[in-house]
């Protein structure tokens, strides 16, 4: 990324939100924060998210939104259709794909034209149908799988005025934060400090050609 540009991070509070912004701030990078917490930032409230980008000038670097939730509240994800509950599942959009497209059509204003820029969302290997051996969460892995599409045909758009940016669904594998706490089962986690700094190490590897694409934090293409 460009290191004369600052970045905006959606989502600052979380867990990986977080240490991104703290990993940028570190390499000395001017960082804008934005989240429910500490500003009032509702991802799922069009005119929140309005209120809030509209008012920024850019240009930025960086946008990356790290907002996201793998169950309403209150919920689990779905082990079986019998769980299907459609407030649930509309909330669920409204989290991982609305409000990150929401954020993305902001983002010819926001990022340059004239040099490379990024921008990237957080999504999840389960939102991969090709890589889906194991069904259940049908939610999250939809609304994952939603997000994946909106990013890829941002990406088109963008391109067409923006030549040099890079437009990215990212895994961040699993992370130790609350967000995966009473879900990661076996399944080893990184502290999120570590999966930031892989996340930011894809980013700056990927060149202009890999816009519209989904990637691990090894920098692996994931499955449509």
């Amino acid at each position: 990324m460009d290191s004369t540009l600052p970045a905006l991070i959606l989502g600052a509070s979380g867990g990986i939100g977080h240490a991104l912004a703290e990993t940028l701030t570190a390499r000395g990078l001017p960082v804008t924060r934005l989240s429910r917490s500490a500003d009032g930032f509702d991802i799922t409230d069009p005119a929140s998210v309005d209120r809030h980008l509209g008012a920024l000038d850019g240009p930025f670097g960086l946008i990356l939104c790290a907002t996201g939730a793998l169950a309403a509240p209150g919920d689990r994800p779905e082990k079986s259709l019998r769980d299907l509950d459609a407030t649930a599942m509309a909330q669920q959009f409204a989290v991982n794909a609305i409000g990150p497209a929401l954020v993305l059509k902001h983002a010819p204003r926001l990022l340059p034209r004239d040099r490379r820029a990024v921008f990237a969302a957080l999504s999840a290997r389960v939102g991969s149908i090709g890589d889906n051996g194991l069904g259940g969460w049908y939610s999250y892995r939809a609304s994952k799988a939603a997000l994946n599409q909106l990013i890829h045909t941002g990406a088109i758009e963008l391109a067409r005025s923006h030549r040099h940016a890079l437009c990215l669904a990212l895994h961040p594998g699993t992370v130790a934060t609350s967000f995966t706490r009473d879900y990661r089962g076996r399944h080893p986690a990184v502290p999120p400090e570590e999966a930031a700094a892989n996340l930011l190490g894809v980013i700056d590897s990927l060149g202009p050609e890999a816009t519209g694409g989904f990637y691990d934090w090894r920098g692996e293409a994931v499955p449509w």
